[in-house]
């Protein structure tokens, strides 16, 4: 059996249930690389990473370089010794880097690769409507998400999925999955297998502000996915005109109806509590909606202050 030394990079949430895992199985985990601490909130306060916070509560050693080139980063990383690197929702390594473990660096990726390369990929597969997701893991190389597999499980997408609830699932056994493959590492059992090259992938594009709007106009199974899969963050979003005024108000949740009817795309029906948008298959209900500078709320709490006049509509 090898002894690992290992050296875990990540960032947010999704990265610190599967450093958790490696340090509950008892594994030397000898440093850990996140992100420069950032400000934020109405204060603009310096938060450190969810991955900072989780190994300062272990007394992990933590470094936080702004340029992983760096000659001073690069002779303390050196200092380490770690013979394994484990990369989890971090950035683009350069090769020194990537290539200074006597093991390998191996990357925790949310798709079954080579579908759903990229900055994204939770969110992609729910946006394009698949029933079906994974996680992958493999050796990183020159290029993003391109490198040998090293272990794969497919997970099931429900209907009724957000990008969070999958975020999750995907994240409880991506971290298992971690503990597989340094297994096998550490066992000299691992096997690989490169990524084919036969076919067109589909790809998780970063998102922005023109992919995440919703176009009511798409069919009613198109605009659910988006919703859906933009859900909790960042969220889709539309225009509102109401009463003569113009918004942008984000979407959380909802569910379709399809149903015939008359009313023009985009137009909101209230009845009984419930806001609808006429699609042309039939309704999107939105169930959670924010207006600027409010809280993100049901609809139900929403009417009670708010007054969607005749005219209102989505855009």
């Amino acid at each position: 059996m090898r002894d690992l030394r290992i050296l875990f990079m990540g960032t947010p949430d999704f990265a610190v249930e599967t450093l958790k895992t490696i340090i509950e199985n008892k594994y030397n985990v000898v440093g850990v690389i996140t992100a420069p601490d950032k400000p934020a909130g109405r204060g603009r306060k310096l938060r450190a990473s969810a991955v900072k916070e989780y190994a300062v509560s272990k007394n992990l050693k933590v470094l936080q370089p702004t340029n992983l080139k760096n000659e001073a980063f690069i002779e303390e990383l050196e200092s380490l010794k770690a013979n394994l690197n484990i990369v989890v929702a971090f950035r683009m390594l350069p090769k020194i880097v990537w290539n200074m473990p006597q093991y390998g660096t191996f990357n925790l990726h949310a798709s079954l690769l080579p579908d759903y390369r990229g900055a994204a990929p939770i969110n992609w597969a729910i946006i394009n409507g698949e029933q079906k997701t994974g996680i992958t893991t493999f050796f990183i190389d020159e290029k993003i998400d391109t490198g040998h597999v090293i272990f794969q499980k497919e997970i099931e997408i429900k209907n009724t999925d957000s990008a969070g609830d999958l975020h999750d699932r995907l994240m409880t056994n991506g971290a298992e999955l971690v503990i597989d493959t340094i297994k096998a590492i550490e066992s000299n059992t691992a096997s690989v297998q490169p990524q084919p090259l036969d076919r067109v992938f589909k790809t998780a594009y970063k998102l922005n502000r023109e992919n995440t709007k919703i176009n009511w106009k798409e069919n009613i199974e198109t605009i659910n996915n988006l919703i859906r899969g933009l859900s909790p963050y960042p969220s889709a979003w539309c225009h509102l005109q109401n009463n003569g005024v113009t918004e942008n108000i984000k979407i959380y949740m909802a569910c379709p109806i399809i149903e015939v009817h008359s009313h023009d795309i985009g137009k909101i029906i209230v009845e009984d509590s419930i806001i609808k948008v006429a699609v042309k298959d039939g309704y999107i209900q939105i169930d959670k909606l924010q207006l600027p500078g409010k809280k993100a709320m049901a609809s139900k709490a929403l009417l009670n202050g708010y007054v969607f006049y005749r005219d209102a509509k989505m855009s």
